[in-house]
């Protein structure tokens, strides 16, 4: 009788398959906490990206004061603009602002109205200035004209350099520039619509 064909014994292939599985759990496993310890470290990253994000700092115009408009007899304009730094762990150090009262694009005056200062962080500071100058008398006669129908448009701009602050981090100068935009009435005095309006800021 011829022999049969012997049979193969895979009994033997076993731990090998078994070896091959172990290692692809392993670098399974091995893969998935290397890309949640990446996601974590990203998310914390990015927490703390938003936390020592500077933010720009906020002002808003509380009142501004031109008398004797109607009479054409303008001698001086006065305001005081808000200066709001939002930032919880950040403070700016301002050097000094300078403002420029302008009607129309024609400029009325300029002066320096805050020295140099460090604005710490969640803290509101008033800028207060007065512009008293020989441009507004020549510009009084056209003013008056306005004023006597109810409204008469200013632009106040404000520029310094400001840096910001964390801890012992300081950041690159910039260069700021608010500009707030208000009507007064005819007795000068700003209208209650302006009242707290925002002054937008820009760098540059």
């Amino acid at each position: 009788m011829p022999n049969s064909a012997p049979r193969q014994d895979h009994r033997h292939h076993r731990p090998h398959h078994i070896r091959e599985s172990l290692s692809s759990r392993t670098a399974k496993l091995i893969c998935s906490l290397f890309l949640t310890l990446l996601l974590i470290t990203a998310v914390i990253i990015f927490v703390l990206w938003l936390s020592f994000r500077p933010h720009r700092p906020r002002f808003h115009i509380s009142s501004f004061s031109a008398p004797g408009l109607s009479s054409g007899v303008l001698r001086s304009i006065s305001f005081n603009v808000s200066s709001r730094n939002p930032n919880r762990e950040i403070g700016i150090y301002y050097d000094a602002i300078s403002a420029s009262v302008f009607y129309n694009n024609d400029v009325l005056g300029s002066s320096p109205v805050l020295f140099p200062f460090y604005q710490p962080p969640k803290n509101t500071t008033a800028v207060n200035g007065e512009i008293d100058q020989e441009e507004l008398t020549q510009a009084a006669g056209k003013i008056a004209v306005d004023a006597a129908g109810g409204r008469v448009g200013f632009r106040l701009e404000l520029s310094s350099t400001i840096r910001f602050k964390v801890s012992t981090w300081d950041s690159h100068h910039h260069g700021m520039h608010v500009t707030c935009y208000v009507e007064v009435g005819g007795d000068g005095e700003m209208l209650a619509e302006y009242v707290g309006r925002k002054c937008p800021i820009y760098f540059g």
